[in-house]
Parts: C-alpha cells; sequence; structure tokens
C-alpha cells in the first residue's frame, strides 16, 4: 500500500515537473480512475502554486467498452473530439498519469478501432507539442507512471519491485538525481559522436554535434523551456540528445519493448540504421513483429497526411542514456525502462520539442540492456571510453 505521505510527495514532483510559473495557469490533470488520490492530490498542488487545475479520469470498463462494444463504431472513433481540442488549446500544461490501470485491455482491441484512434488524437497531438506552426511550441507536459497490481501481472514483474520502480523512482530527491545526473553528464561536454556496444549485438553510433544536452532531473527548468524543451517523464533519470537525425549507423538490440497502442509486447529486437534512417526490412524480432511494423507504417500514413515538411517517421530522433539509481531492469515499460542505469535508448521520430528537427506522429524508444559500452569522441578528434558493461569508468 502507497502511503498518504508517499503519494503527497509524488503529487508535488510532478506538479514541478511542469514549472508553473504564474498565477492562473491553467493545468489539465488525466487519468484512471485507480489512481483518483494521486489525481487530487496532484490538483491540490497545482492550486497551492497558483495554479487552475481540471482533472478528469475513466475507468478500464469504459476504455474496454468502446473497444468491444459492436454499437461503436470506429468511425464515431476516429472523428477529433472538437470540444477537447479547443479546451487543450487553452491551457498552459497538460499532466498525464498513465492508464489504463490493466495495460491488456489494449491487447483485445480491434485493429480498426486503433487505428481510428490514432488519427483521432493527430490533431491534439499538434497542439500540444507544437507540431504546427500556429500551435508552436505547443504546452508544457508531462506524464508519469503509477502502479497498480494488475499493470505489474500484465509486465510480469512482482507489485513490490513495480511500485519501488516508480513510487521511489518519483520520489528520488531532485537534488541526489541532479547530481547523478551532472556526473554522467560532463563527459559529453564538447562531443561529436557518441559509440555504444553490448555482448547482445549492440554496435552503433550517432552524431550529437552541436546539439543540445539535456539533463532530466524532473524538473522542467527555465533553460528548457527557453529551447523548446517543454515536457518529460516520471521517474526522471536520463541524459539524452535530439541527435544529427540523418548521421548514424548500427544495430541496436533491445530485450523487451512495448507498442504503445496495442500495448503488445516484442521481445529480442534487433534494429539496423544507416545514415540516421531506420531500415525497416531489416528489423527482427522474436514476436510480433509484424505490430512493429505496422506501428511505423501506419505512422507514416499519418504523418504523410498531415503534409508535414519532409517525413521523418524512420529517422534517429533520440539517444539517451539511463541513470535513476532505483530501476535495474527492463520489464517493457519505457516510463520505467528508458531510466535503468547502464542502459541507452534510441529512438526514432519525433523530436523537434527537445531540440531537434523533425516532426512525426512516431516516437519510439528502444532500449538496450543495462549493460552497454560507450565511446564519446570529442570535437578535437580525441576519444574516451566512459562506460564499461554499465558502469561509468572512473576518471
Amino acid at each position: 500500500m502507497i502511503t498518504k505521505e508517499k503519494i503527497i510527495l509524488c503529487a508535488e514532483n510532478i506538479t514541478r515537473s511542469v514549472n508553473i510559473k504564474k498565477d492562473g495557469e491553467l493545468i489539465l490533470i488525466k487519468g484512471a480512475s485507480y489512481c483518483n488520490d494521486l489525481l487530487e492530490e496532484i490538483g491540490l498542488s497545482v492550486l497551492r502554486k497558483g495554479g487552475i487545475p481540471h482533472i478528469t479520469s475513466t475507468s478500464d470498463y469504459f476504455e474496454e467498452s468502446i473497444w468491444q462494444d459492436e454499437k461503436i463504431k470506429a468511425k464515431t472513433i476516429e472523428k477529433p473530439p472538437l470540444h477537447y481540442l479547443e479546451m487543450i488549446k487553452n491551457i498552459d500544461a497538460y499532466i498525464v498519469i498513465e492508464y489504463p490501470e490493466d495495460p491488456s485491455v489494449r491487447n483485445r482491441a480491434p485493429e480498426e478501432k486503433l487505428d481510428a484512434y490514432q488519427k483521432s488524437i493527430a490533431p491534439l497531438r499538434d497542439i500540444l507539442y507544437g507540431f504546427k506552426e500556429e500551435y508552436a511550441p505547443g504546452k508544457k507536459w508531462c506524464y508519469a507512471a503509477w502502479p497498480s497490481k494488475k499493470a505489474a501481472k500484465f509486465y510480469n514483474i512482482d507489485y513490490d519491485t513495480y511500485e519501488r520502480f516508480i513510487v521511489d523512482g518519483i520520489s528520488v530527491p531532485s537534488e541526489e538525481l541532479k547530481k547523478i545526473i551532472s556526473n554522467l553528464g560532463k563527459f559529453f561536454d564538447e562531443a561529436k559522436k557518441i559509440y555504444v556496444t553490448d555482448e547482445y549485438g549492440t554496435d552503433f553510433w550517432v552524431s550529437v554535434e552541436n546539439r543540445v544536452k539535456i539533463l532530466d532531473d524532473g524538473i522542467l527548468s527555465d533553460e528548457q523551456i527557453a529551447l523548446g524543451d517543454l515536457g518529460g517523464n516520471l521517474p526522471a533519470g536520463e541524459v539524452f540528445f535530439p541527435p544529427n537525425e540523418k548521421q548514424g549507423e548500427g544495430k541496436i538490440f533491445c530485450p523487451i519493448t512495448k507498442e504503445r497502442y496495442t500495448h503488445k509486447f516484442i521481445k529480442n529486437v534487433e534494429l539496423v540504421f544507416k545514415e540516421g534512417k531506420l531500415l525497416l526490412d531489416k528489423v527482427s524480432a522474436d514476436n510480433n513483429l509484424d505490430v512493429l511494423i505496422d506501428a511505423f507504417k501506419q505512422r507514416e500514413k499519418i504523418d504523410k497526411a498531415n503534409n508535414v515538411p519532409e517525413i521523418r517517421t524512420y529517422n534517429v530522433g533520440e539517444l539517451g542514456i539511463g541513470c535513476n539509481p532505483l530501476i535495474t531492469k527492463p520489464i517493457g515499460y519505457i516510463l520505467t525502462d528508458e531510466k535503468i542505469n547502464g542502459s541507452v535508448h534510441v529512438a526514432f521520430g519525433f523530436n523537434k520539442s527537445f531540440g531537434g528537427t523533425s516532426i512525426s506522429q512516431m516516437h519510439w524508444d528502444f532500449v538496450t540492456a543495462p549493460k552497454v559500452n560507450m565511446t564519446v569522441e570529442y570535437k578535437d578528434g580525441s576519444k574516451k571510453g566512459i562506460m564499461e558493461n554499465g558502469k561509468l569508468v572512473d576518471e
């Protein structure tokens, strides 16, 4: 059981993550009924900081009914919720506690309805993330995890460990996390290329030359806002970059990942990219490879329909290095997996909101095992091995 004190502490950290700067900021708080205590504490925290909260939540029953009720048609789901979009236009920040409580609800959803849902929320993402110029730079945002026994069962992890990853992971004092992240981040000053290998076949490089380095301690700083980086995830704990989108090549091995909308697991994924672009025909996996391929093709289709300036669905969008001390193993949940000490993740697709140049409905992070070796090549031509088998090398 999560104590009231921890709920309040997590709510405070989640509220801090959107950096309320002035009285009257409008904050939308969205989640599910299973985490209602947390949603309300976030709302109270927002009020204490002078913001004005609006809380909305649904249940797994409601979500599953959308997918399974034959009287609810895909053509209805596909229609953008214009009344909701108008509210999004007027908010200052968007806080989401991830739902459903039982992620397997999406496993059973008909593909036609999931495709319709993706189309319906594309205009919402245009506003939230400033994909279109009239909405730039977008809204401040935070996506945060919250544990449930149903989700722990879904991720095949004992509940106590799952709760520790999330609740204690969010509760790490920002000062402690800032110290860890700063210690890691200093190795990337004046970096040109980053090389990553591991014993499972990962072997790639990306270019971060003249790209911003972001230290994610869970607090949205004024400096990040100035750069256009308006949001993040909790638990926090990573150093990340928007790499040069048309450079870099190699292979990434990801032991487990989960597709965003179907919530279907894909295991032992190998992804090959060249000149910064994912080679979809060379991707392999132990299961559900068709789910991965279909997801990329579906986002590409939406990107084309949205007339983005250049299709970047398949280009490298992020390189991140996890360093949250309380998260120790991959379970297929990206909000915790990408923060694992000694792991690296590469995302393909969108990165404009944090210093890159790509606009896309796709942003999929693929996380390595937490045992990487990493070498940094600097602008002066020198190289330094900074990580061996997931551990930082002593200076």
